[in-house]
């Protein structure tokens, strides 16, 4: 992964923060001011999660853009945190390698302790939004929006959790969350018809639904997709694949007919 260019002002893996000729704690030439990531370089987009029977359900598609072109193809932007918690992101992929390195010593931390227990998505959650508001008060955000869930044990049994946080620290738990362009097109879907009682299967569909209808609608999307799922028993990662689509629709054959404009 360190293949990937860094924001201006980051420092991806093998260069220091700051050192960049025109980022980090740099002084701008002459001026002494110093300058911050103006804008992300190489992004994912969409993030799509919901609440199911036995746990949670998370997914997006694998592709990353560096600008407007669809560059990488089998980006995985979906991890699992200690033990209990499944991560993903939309925005800046470099950010989200330096999010993952924080989550690393926070768990290997938190396993020093050995004291018999661990994290859980909601302390990991809690972590995360204080991150990053602590980043957008420095004028230097993460350009990420970053969805959380996981399970744990707790007074009433498995508990699922469910939050997500945007690069500026807000923050908030639901049943199904989405990120990107998925907050326009998927939220509607999911608010229709995700149930509480949903099976793993039928939590699959709704997702693949939410999929196919961004990767019609978002240029950035690829039909490539990877599915996490989390339960009291771990987290499983699947590997990619691709669903099956139709583009003969009328409304795609000739999408300017009845616009209004020039366009």
């Amino acid at each position: 992964m360190d293949g990937f260019p860094k924001s201006v002002g980051g420092g991806g893996p093998n260069i220091p923060a700051g050192s960049h000729p025109a980022g980090g704690s740099q002084a701008a030439a002459g001026g002494g001011a110093t300058q911050r990531t103006q804008y992300p370089y190489v992004t994912g987009n969409s993030v799509i999660a919901l609440k199911y029977k036995d746990g949670v359900i998370m997914a997006c598609d694998t592709g990353a853009s560096y600008g407007s072109t669809l560059r990488y193809k089998s980006v995985e932007r979906i991890k699992a945190v200690g033990k209990h918690s499944i991560i993903g992101a939309s925005g800046e992929f470099s950010d989200f390698q330096e999010i993952l390195r924080y989550l690393d010593e926070l768990t290997l931390s938190d396993h020093m302790w050995d004291d018999g227990n661990s994290l859980g998505p909601k302390e990991i959650h809690s972590y995360l939004t204080r991150v990053m508001y602590n980043r957008r008060n420095k004028f230097d955000p993460l350009w990420n929006s970053l969805v959380l869930g996981g399970v744990k044990k707790g007074p009433k049994g498995d508990e699922k959790y469910l939050g997500m946080v945007n690069m500026i620290g807000t923050h908030f738990e639901e049943n199904h969350v989405a990120t990107g362009f998925g907050n326009h097109m998927a939220i509607p879907i999911l608010r229709a018809e995700w149930r509480d009682d949903m099976t793993f299967e039928e939590a699959v569909k709704l997702v693949e639904k939410c999929l196919v209808v961004l990767l019609y609608r978002d240029r950035s999307s690829i039909n490539k997709f990877q599915i996490a799922k989390i339960t009291s028993e771990g987290s499983t990662i699947y590997p990619p694949y691709s669903l099956k689509t139709y583009w003969g629709f009328t409304h795609f054959e000739n999408p300017a007919q009845g616009a209004v404009g020039s366009w």
